[in-house]
């Protein structure tokens, strides 16, 4: 049977009938989520650079453990340092409570956590990665755990070139 009324804007109009669409809903629908697209190619680090991020992970957490509590917790070097003691230890004291005193561990780890979001890249992964542990360890720990949640959900955005 022939719609009877009258064309308007795309869209028929009967009577009391109501409107009827001329195209076929059901050939708009959206994929079910159980059958998801493949096409992109999400951000997902080799099995080699998986390895050498974790590696780099353990050495930045270690190395931050010992900063904390071997050289910036420990009292005979923190008084030796604050009496006037000219060595590297004191020196990299200083630079460390500098660092965290300032946040720049925190700010680093969102800064690279952001730029792996809008490029993902290994890279900048593994920057934001070790800053995020040194922060974790060394009194950042809001923005550091900001950052180590802003690289997971990295993992869910594509490689540049895929789209």
């Amino acid at each position: 049977m022939q719609s009877q009324g009258r064309r308007q804007g795309g869209l028929f109009l009967r009577g009391d009938a109501g409107l009827s669409l001329p195209y076929d809903p059901l050939s708009m629908q959206r994929k079910s989520p159980a059958s998801p697209d493949r096409s992109v190619s999400l951000f997902r680090p080799s099995g080699r650079a998986a390895l050498i991020l974790s590696l780099l992970a353990i050495a930045a957490v270690s190395f931050a453990l010992y900063l904390r509590y071997n050289i910036i917790q420990n009292t005979p070097i923190g008084l030796a340092c604050e009496a006037g003691e000219q060595s590297l230890t004191c020196t990299v004291r200083l630079a460390a409570i500098h660092l965290f005193v300032r946040s720049i561990f925190g700010w680093t780890a969102v800064a690279a956590a952001l730029l792996q979001l809008w490029r993902p890249s290994v890279v900048v992964f593994g920057i934001g990665l070790i800053s995020a542990a040194f922060g974790l360890v060394l009194y950042n720990t809001r923005l550091s755990a900001l950052a180590v949640a802003l690289l997971v959900l990295s993992f869910a955005r594509a490689w540049p070139g895929t789209r």
